[in-house]
């Protein structure tokens, strides 16, 4: 089983800032792609940062020079370092990860449950 854990979500005024952690645990392998997705409501989910494990980044256009996504290969954990929230970043976020569990199996996607970005006006 591998099962990503997230936290660092809540309530925070606009111009605020919040971290966002995802660590996933279980039996893995490998981790290789790593990202945070958001979903606010009636809009559907878009990927808003993502890292390889070698370290390459990218971003949506919305959150460059706002958000800094990194991660730790060591301990199979993401973060995500938001500033300069706007009440548009509200939505839930969700933490994904592909992951390996044994060095012969296929890669698998998986999800976090989502946490919580609310950012007041």
């Amino acid at each position: 089983q591998v099962q990503l854990v997230e936290s660092g979500g809540g309530l925070v005024q606009a111009g605020g800032a919040l971290t966002l952690s995802c660590a996933a645990s279980g039996t893995i392998f490998s981790s290789n792609d790593m990202g945070w997705y958001c979903q606010a409501p009636g809009k559907q989910r878009g990927v808003v940062a993502a890292v390889t494990r070698g370290g390459l980044t990218n971003y949506a256009d919305s959150v460059k020079g706002r958000f800094t996504i990194s991660r730790d290969n060591t301990k199979n954990t993401v973060s995500l370092q938001m500033s300069s929230l706007k009440p548009e970043d509200t939505a839930i976020y969700y933490c994904n990860a592909v992951i390996k569990q044994r060095y012969y199996d296929l890669a698998n996607n998986y999800w976090g449950q989502g946490t919580q970005v609310t950012v007041s006006s």
